[in-house]
Parts: structure tokens; C-alpha cells; sequence
């Protein structure tokens, strides 16, 4: 089995189109072709479905493609250890983060103790993509780790839980009419303003949703964005107020220092965070001192 044709049938399902592959590979189209036909012919099954818009990945190239991220992470970290070895650890590392999430706090400070301690590491961070997309990229080998809400048990993936936090309201009106004296406020009381909320599919807004439903009552949902930043320009232009964990409060309060949080009782809503890993490959010596590292940090940020 040549590595160059996984490459290529991989990288055809990334872009969903032999021409444009072709170009970007700078391998000639028929020869391209050729090497899927090669591909097709040892596994004995079709792998692509072509039409006028593209193509897209039959089931067993589902299956197949699953595979080749992980065999062409391994051979890329076989490449680099091998290159390296002898000398300080050293690697690439890639770290997913759920939106709206602990993960925002923790972002600069596992770059910062991993490039001092471990400088020949090198994180990649990505924070632009749901829960459930994250999940899928640990598991097709895409990301080494991921931080995200615990979605519970998935086949193919390791769940480490780290963290569970209640949601609070987070308002920039320095001296909120709706909060009591300890600083908390009832679920009725949250959502008589209009909010700013993640979308539907977030597992926070979930959490949110089903707390309302239970207790009979409607947020009025100002607009949806999972982006702590847009987050904070909305509520500095009086669009509304926000649900979070404590700790993505505290994420949104750094780019927002006017903003004011209160837990909300009755009821009482908590989230749970995990570290995500692939259940089928292990991880690689760099990826696993970042797991632990993250784990840690994630844990402080709990207090």
C-alpha cells in the first residue's frame, strides 16, 4: 500500500472535488484517478461517489477515510520522533476547545506552561467549532485531545471528566435590580431581559432549553453566538444578557471588565466538562504531557 494514495484519497474527501485536489497536489488528474482506482481495486468497494457537484465518500470510504487520519498522524509523528529523537521532547500537538466553555480561560495558559516548559512542543488550538464536530475530529484523528461538555459515552472515544461548574447570569448593569443579596438570581428572573444564547445544537443551550421547558418558561433569545468575543461587543451594545459556567464568565470578563455574574438557583443548572481522546489510537508522548497538563490547569480554574 502506497502512503501517497491514502494522502490523496484523504485529502480528495477534505476538498470534495478531484479537480481541485488535483491542482493543489499538482498531481495530474487521471493520474489521480488512477491511484483511487488502485485504492478501490485492493479493498474491492467504491470509495467515492462522483457527480457534477463533487464527490463525497461512500460508506466504506467513510470507513476508510476514518483510518487514514490516523495512519497519517502516526506516520507524521513516526517522521518527527524519529528526526528528534535523542533530544528534548518534541512535537506537534493539536488541542480542540468546545466554545463558551472553560476552554477560553484556559487557551493562553496551556500555550504559555507548555512553551516554557516544553519549547520543542508545538500546540495547535482550535476553538471555532461545536462540541459534537470537535468530538468527531478526536475521533477521525484530526485532534489529539479536545476539552469539551461531556457528551457521555461515544463509541471510538475515551471521556475523562475534569470539571462541573453551575451557570450564572452575566449582565454588564453594575448594579443588576434582579439579584438578591447573595448575588444569585431565580431562573425567571434570568430570562426577563433578552439573552444572547448559543445555538441550539450547543450542549449549554441544551441544558438551558430543558431547564426552561421543566420550569414553563421562554427566554427571549436576542440573538445566538458560541464566540466569546462577538459575545462581549453584543453586550457592550445593550443587545441583551448571557448564561455561562463560571469560568467562561470569568473568560468573558476579560474582554468585557464591566460585566457582572450571578449564579441562578431554582433551579440550580450545572455543566460537566471533559477531556476527549481517541479510544483506538494512542497518544503520543507530547500529546499525553499536554493531556495532563490540561487536565490540571482546567482543574484550577475550577476554584
Amino acid at each position: 500500500m502506497d502512503i501517497r494514495r491514502l494522502q490523496a484519497f484523504a485529502r480528495i474527501v477534505d476538498i470534495g472535488s478531484i479537480t481541485r485536489a488535483s491542482a493543489i497536489l499538482h498531481i495530474a488528474q487521471p493520474a489521480l484517478s488512477q491511484q483511487i482506482a488502485a485504492l478501490e481495486a485492493h479493498f474491492g468497494r467504491e470509495l467515492l461517489v462522483r457527480s457534477k457537484r463533487g464527490v463525497v465518500p461512500t460508506e466504506a470510504g467513510k470507513v476508510l477515510y476514518r483510518h487514514c487520519q490516523i495512519i497519517l498522524r502516526q506516520m507524521e509523528q513516526a517522521e518527527l520522533e524519529t528526526a528528534t529523537s535523542g533530544e528534548s521532547l518534541s512535537g506537534a500537538v493539536s488541542v480542540g476547545l468546545a466554545p463558551l466553555s472553560s476552554g477560553a480561560l484556559v487557551a493562553a495558559q496551556i500555550m504559555k506552561v507548555i512553551g516554557e516548559e516544553y519549547p520543542g512542543i508545538v500546540l495547535h488550538i482550535n476553538e471555532n467549532v461545536g462540541g459534537g464536530v470537535i468530538s468527531e475530529l478526536v475521533m477521525t484523528g484530526k485532534l489529539d485531545i479536545a476539552l469539551i461538555y461531556d457528551p457521555g459515552r461515544l463509541p471510538g472515544l475515551s471521556f475523562e471528566p475534569v470539571q462541573t461548574e453551575e451557570l450564572y447570569l452575566v449582565s454588564i448593569t453594575p448594579s443588576d435590580g434582579d439579584a438578591g443579596e447573595a448575588g444569585e438570581v431565580t431562573l425567571a428572573e434570568a430570562v426577563r431581559h433578552p439573552l444572547i444564547l448559543p445555538g441550539q445544537i450547543h450542549t449549554l443551550r441544551q441544558v438551558i432549553d430543558t431547564a426552561l421547558a421543566r420550569a414553563r418558561l421562554k427566554a427571549q433569545v436576542r440573538g445566538q453566538t458560541e464566540s466569546i468575543s462577538i459575545l462581549a461587543e453584543a453586550m457592550a451594545e445593550g443587545m441583551g444578557r448571557t448564561i455561562l459556567p463560571r469560568s467562561a464568565a470569568r473568560a468573558l470578563q476579560r474582554r468585557l471588565p464591566e460585566a457582572r455574574f450571578y449564579r441562578i438557583r431554582k433551579p440550580n443548572m450545572k455543566v460537566s466538562m471533559a477531556i476527549c481522546t481517541s479510544a483506538q489510537l494512542p497518544l503520543s508522548e507530547p500529546a499525553t504531557v499536554v493531556r495532563d497538563k490540561l487536565q490540571i490547569l482546567t482543574s484550577q480554574n475550577q476554584t
